[in-house]
């Protein structure tokens, strides 16, 4: 891996100002209280600030628009994403652990199945899993419906993305979750990663890293075998044609490596922005209704701007991070290599100064107006980018289209529930309370292939 060029003289660089707390402090109020922290930095230091923090070492935090676009539009040897906890726990495969040409070409090969006609193949497994899923949800209970939610958003990736079905489906749909859990710990107490013994977190890691490993090579010899790979539409399928026509070597364990990546970029966050969708729609029922209103057709602006807004309002993941290799000037300040850059989301989102009555939810904002690209940026920016940003998109869409075709949901005047860290994304804090009535099945309009699965919703 490239090393940062120090050559350059100190004397020629230049730090916003920050606090001179000692990183160790600087780190446990990260991890326990960090979006109360950055909220209360910013309003001293302002829209860059400097701290020092364990590990990560010197941390630049920006948070306002022309330099989240001087860091997303940054050439790829100047700033690198690929040194990171999540890469490490994800393996040298992910794109998560891979930087400049390595990087843009593992990207080129995973970006056509997240866009277009490949993508919306998708949707009647999305509506399926859905209305699955919300088949054994409770009437007039209140639930957390961010545990249904990552049923779901699993059984999307893994038949969709992995090609999962039967005994493979089965299984890695029982070691994933825990799996999961077990890694957002791992990536938020680097610690905890080493083995201390059968009963440590590192052992555990290990031997689920080891089944999915097993698991994962199961499905790609699957695939090999099948004679009919070239009509599969799900991503190892594409992955997999991709490779053989470029006539490259099959690697097993970087294809692993990557699945897991898109597991994990896209099962926990669509999930938690599915709950916080709940949570706020409860709190507003105007939109809510007129939300009702449109699923009853083909439309779809209202919604389009809802989850938009949504993911302004609470985002899911609060920041962005770079590795300094090369001096880099960042507004009037310039960074030296060995330091990091970290765009600040929730900060952002939150200005008034770039969002009009920033503190309300109004998804009319967005409806027919794209969000500003470095004014609004859950998924982050630039070559980084979120790869399956449009698939979370698509698929937050079909499911909330299948709840409020499905079911009615509850209003309340409860207080908005608050952010609660899982380790990788933000969660509402009692998982997005609902309750929920059965629309009378009269009133649905659904595809043949549903039919079964709305007899069951309504039985």
């Amino acid at each position: 891996m490239p090393t940062a060029d120090t050559s350059a003289a100190p004397a020629a660089y230049r730090l916003p100002p920050g606090p001179k707390t000692p990183s160790l402090l600087n780190g446990i109020a990260f991890l326990f209280a960090r979006n109360a922290l950055i909220r209360r930095l910013t309003a001293t230091y302002g829209d860059a600030l400097t701290m020092r923090m364990p590990t990560f070492g010197t941390m630049v935090l920006v948070t306002r628009p022309d330099l989240v676009k001087a860091v997303y539009t940054a050439k790829p040897d100047v700033l690198h994403g690929g040194k990171n906890p999540l890469g490490e726990i994800l393996g040298p495969g992910s794109l998560f652990s891979m930087d400049e040409d390595e990087h843009l070409n593992e990207r080129r090969m995973l970006l056509p199945p997240f866009h277009g006609e490949r993508m919306r193949s998708y949707e009647s497994i999305i509506e399926e899993e859905a209305l699955r899923e919300m088949a054994s949800w409770p009437e007039g209970v209140e639930f957390a419906s961010i545990g249904s939610f990552q049923t779901i958003t699993l059984r999307i990736i893994l038949r969709a993305v992995f090609g999962a079905a039967g005994r493979e489906l089965a299984e890695l749909e029982k070691l994933l979750p825990p799996m999961t859990t077990l890694g957002q710990r791992l990536v938020t107490t680097p610690i905890l990663r080493r083995d201390w013994g059968r009963r440590s977190p590192g052992a555990r890691w290990k031997r689920m890293h080891a089944e999915y490993m097993r698991l994962a090579g199961t499905l790609v010899d699957q695939h090999l075998a099948d004679p009919g790979l070239d009509e599969r539409i799900d991503i190892l399928a594409l992955m997999l044609r991709a490779l053989l026509a470029e006539g490259d070597a099959v690697d097993k364990s970087a294809l692993a490596d990557e699945l897991l990546t898109l597991l994990v970029a896209g099962h926990e966050t669509t999930a938690s922005a599915l709950a916080w969708s709940v949570e706020r729609l409860r709190r507003h029922p105007e939109i809510l209704h007129r939300l009702e209103e449109e699923a009853r057709g083909d439309e779809n602006a209202l919604r389009i701007a809802t989850a938009e807004e949504v993911l302004r309002v609470r985002p899911v993941i609060n920041a962005t991070a770079r590795l300094v290799m090369k001096p880099f000037q960042l507004g009037e300040w310039t960074l030296p290599p060995g330091s990091r850059v970290v765009t600040g989301i929730a900060p952002l989102h939150h200005d008034g100064r770039f969002h009009e009555r920033a503190n309300r939810f109004e998804p009319d904002r967005y409806v027919d107006k794209k969000p500003d690209t470095y004014a609004w940026i859950p998924f982050g920016g630039g070559m980084r980018r979120c790869l399956g940003a449009a698939f979370a998109q698509f698929e937050i869409d079909v499911v909330l289209r299948t709840l409020l075709r499905s079911f009615e949901l509850q209003p309340t005047s409860e207080p908005g529930e608050r952010e609660s860290f899982r380790g990788v994304a933000f969660a509402p804090s009692e998982g997005g309370a609902a309750v929920v009535r059965r629309r009378p099945f009269a009133a649905q309009a659904e595809e043949p292939e549903s039919a079964a699965v709305m007899t069951a919703l309504n039985s």
